[in-house]
């Protein structure tokens, strides 16, 4: 019985870390696709730095980040930019905030285009 919870285990820790690298990969991509090097995805507080310049936002916003509540908004409105400004809507914004594990592959392996935005 044990040996079974332990092969379940093993397997359970082998398909989290595909996945896991999977999606360092994809954000890799996505800050290529950017013009940025893919190693900034990796340092947490850098790759938010750096998602709000992809959005278009003022680096500034990190600090609002840090307000409760006013993240969470802060956060949905970079994220429709972000999707924007790979020539993506709404709804893939939505997808990117609620479904990421599967819309930031299909932002960096698919054929989506970044286009520096305005603001």
């Amino acid at each position: 019985m044990s040996d079974s919870i332990g092969f379940v285990a093993i397997i359970l820790f082998l398909l989290f870390l595909a996945v896991f690298l999977f999606e360092i990969i994809a954000c890799w991509k996505v800050f290529t696709k950017a013009g940025r090097g893919g190693w900034e995805c990796l340092i947490p507080i850098w790759s938010a730095y750096v998602f709000l310049k992809i959005a278009g936002k003022p680096g500034w916003w990190l600090i609002l980040f840090l307000i409760p509540l006013v993240n969470i908004v802060i956060g949905i409105i970079a994220t429709v930019s972000f999707a924007k400004a790979f020539g993506k809507g709404t709804g893939f914004a939505l997808g990117l905030i609620f479904l990421g594990f599967i819309f930031y592959p299909i932002l960096g392996f698919g054929d989506a285009k970044y286009t520096k935005p305005l603001a």
